[in-house]
């Protein structure tokens, strides 16, 4: 059986590699050391596709020293002991980890000694940021390294050398090229499959067209896994695109979203950009939101994707609000640096209530149903927190009454002068 042609065309040296010159290239950080021939233990992190393994592997080809895979998610501490055994026979040895944040704690605390004596050169591999996956122990023992985007051009170079591997004299038109391209979602493993695939389904000599190309090619290689860096700044692209009232751009990354079909995190995200972002300018929005998120977790996909879509529009071209986060930050921090003080006596329970202290007046009993006391302590009693920003006309309501009221005391205060 002939094997696949991405690992036929996986590169060997890192001569061979495509992209990532900041880690490979002339001056790139991890040739420099293979120049040296030294490897320390690393931790390579990045998307799906974007050359984690083939470096590691390369690195280790390079250098010609031994090596050994580990895959944190189904390995267990047994298979570890047994590469570390050999390992301590065999100079210069190499264990690479996938999904090194996946590692147990008791196969970290294991491999931890032979990695921070130098018995073996560790290399973890991942799709999730580690410095907010991996543990602590392993990153302080590590030179951590994030691999970049490939780039269009990254991929072409790809291309170009799956066409020339597939072992059948194939033409691709200009469009067709781009098409493949702009499918592979960046990844190189999916360029060289998509060159494959469309072999498979050509003749010696065919010349592959767009339309040639889109009836292999079907669905691009977008599918993203909730536990990427890339799901979460997707994410944060939705957030800020709604921010800004863009609904095109808040469209476009919902439906990147839709791939990974996990709902709750993008629920919790749809919430939390209702009551920064639009809040008071908006209030209605809170229940449309809460409505729409319950719809989309009971229908599932396909269906999901409609009332998102329409709360998605709906929030942003919404009147925009951000006081009342503004306001509760800062009345946070000053919790934080200790800026607050007793509770007046008067708003205290009836149960601890003083009658010799200023009695508590009842707003109720009072025109508009509000009467001037002190609510803050005594330390920051005119501490202001909530700015309004009338942005819409609830707002401007919320506004005005909230400067009547500001009025209303500073006005009682010159009184009592």
């Amino acid at each position: 059986m002939m094997e696949p042609l991405a690992y036929r065309l996986r590169p060997r040296t890192l001569d061979e590699v495509i992209g990532q010159a900041h880690l490979v290239g002339k001056n790139g950080a991890i040739r420099r050391m293979i120049a040296n021939r030294r490897l320390p233990s690393l931790i390579l992190y990045g998307g799906p596709g974007t050359g984690k393994t083939t470096i590691a592997l390369a690195a280790c080809a390079d250098l010609d020293f031994p090596y050994h895979t580990f895959n944190a998610s189904t390995d267990n501490k047994a298979a570890l002991k047994d590469i570390i055994d050999e390992a301590r026979l065999t100079p210069n040895t190499v264990i690479i980890v996938d999904e090194i944040h996946r590692m147990k704690k008791d196969i970290q605390d294991y491999l931890l000694p032979y990695v921070e004596r130098g018995a073996v050169t560790l290399i973890g591999l991942t799709t999730v940021n580690p410095y907010h996956s991996v543990n602590p122990a392993i990153r302080s023992r590590t030179l951590i390294y994030k691999l970049n985007e490939l780039t269009a051009d990254d991929l072409r170079i790809a291309f170009k050398r799956a066409r020339d591997q597939l072992g059948k004299a194939l033409e691709f038109t200009p469009e067709a090229e781009e098409y493949i391209i702009g499918m592979a979602g960046g990844e190189i493993r999916a360029v060289i499959n998509m060159v494959e695939a469309i072999g498979f389904a050509s003749r010696e000599g065919d010349t592959v067209t767009l339309e040639s190309a889109k009836a292999v090619i079907l669905r691009p290689s977008v599918h993203i896994d909730k536990s990427d860096d890339n799901y979460y700044d997707t994410l944060s692209g939705l957030h800020k695109s709604i921010r800004g009232s863009d609904a095109d751009a808040a469209l476009h990354y919902l439906a990147k979203l839709l791939t990974a079909e996990d709902f709750l995190p993008l629920v919790r995200r749809l919430y939390c950009i209702c009551y920064e972002d639009i809040s008071l300018a908006n209030p209605a929005m809170g229940p449309k939101v809460r409505a729409a998120c319950e719809a989309a977790l009971e229908l599932g996909m396909p269906e999901a994707r409609l009332p998102l879509a329409s709360i998605v529009v709906d929030m942003a071209l919404s009147p925009k609000s951000n006081s009342t986060c503004q306001a509760i930050d800062t009345a946070m921090k000053d919790i934080e640096e200790g800026k607050s003080g007793p509770l007046p006596p008067h708003l205290k329970n009836i149960e601890s209530f003083d009658p010799r202290q200023v009695p508590y007046k009842y707003p109720h009993d009072y025109p508009g149903a509000w009467v001037d006391q002190q609510y803050l302590p005594d330390a920051i009693r005119d501490r202001q927190y909530y700015i309004p920003k009338p942005s819409s006309k609830y707002e401007e309501a919320i506004a005005e009454r909230y400067q009547a009221i500001q009025e209303a005391k500073r006005k009682n205060k010159s009184n009592d002068r």
